[in-house]
């Protein structure tokens, strides 16, 4: 048997850090919606006991490093699965660019394979697993739009966004999550207002999310990488509603609700950054 399956891309429209936990990780409260911008995987039984990665993309590793391998090991060692897969992975979402590509393949992994081999495990059950996976994989299983607390895994389902355009802009750089967080100093972060997004959300207030979308790692990210802040006050001079950078970077993406200026907008970007995308908010499971 086979079975084919989408793997979206999630940006943050609100990231914050409250403090350093005691396990080593930071407590984080986001919320996180996902676009039309998506990896596609088929997953194929194989008689032997085996996992399998195939994709054609350079950056995508073929062993224990990829997130959909840990995601297949993880169910195979916890239900005593003794058959195999191979997984083929269309890499669409760029690697290494805070849009949960890697975490969205792993979720998408946990899925497919709860459906392949019959083990009948529930979204919440699959999120749970997930967690154990990386932090951004509970809210990929759940989809959609979510306030993510915790490490990430403590989701809270949201309505969808209203609908817009979210251009993409990511630079030839890559940005280590380790590294971004390693370096923040917690006295001067600048906190979003998670509420206020929330509320703008519920209200279907465009104007409202655009006015309380906010980073607290842009800073840092910024002062290491001062690319990706020129590609965001590019971004703003070129007429996006509202720009933000996704995750700890280095991409930044701005939401637009003309389409006219969306042309504009993205042609400008494709004079200075070869990674371009304009697509639609999901918002939904």
């Amino acid at each position: 048997m086979k079975l084919l399956i989408k793997a979206p891309a999630k940006i943050n429209l609100t990231l914050d850090v409250l403090g350093k936990r005691s396990d080593g990780y930071h407590e984080v409260e986001m919320v996180m919606t996902t676009i039309d911008l998506a990896d596609r995987l088929e997953l194929n039984e194989v008689k032997e006991d085996k996992i399998a990665i195939l994709s054609h993309s350079r950056y995508v590793p073929g062993d224990e490093r990829n997130l959909a391998y840990q995601a297949a090991k993880l169910l195979k060692e916890r239900f005593s699965i003794r058959q195999g897969v191979e997984i083929s992975i269309n890499k669409v979402i760029p690697v290494a660019a805070g849009l949960a590509g890697g975490s969205s393949d792993a979720a998408a992994t946990l899925k497919g394979l709860n459906e392949l081999w019959q083990i009948g495990l529930s979204v919440e059950e699959l999120a749970a697993l997930g967690s154990e996976i990386g932090s951004d994989v509970a809210f990929c299983v759940h989809g959609g739009t979510a306030l993510a607390r915790g490490r990430g895994e403590k989701i809270t389902k949201l309505p969808p966004p209203p609908s817009c355009w979210v251009i993409l802009a990511k630079p030839s750089i890559g940005v280590s999550t380790s590294e971004i967080y390693g370096n923040l100093d917690m006295s001067r972060i600048q906190h979003p207002d998670t509420e206020g997004m929330i509320q703008a959300i519920m209200q279907k207030d465009y104007e409202g999310v655009c006015q309380h979308m906010g980073n607290a790692l842009e800073g840092v990210t910024f002062s290491k990488y001062p690319e990706v802040l020129h590609i965001k006050k590019q971004m703003e001079r070129f007429g996006a509603d509202s720009v933000l950078m996704s995750g700890s970077g280095p991409t930044v993406f701005g939401l637009v609700r003309r389409e006219s200026r969306l042309h504009r907008i993205y042609n400008g970007l494709r004079g200075f950054c070869h990674q371009v995308f304009a697509v639609r908010m999901l918002g939904r499971s």
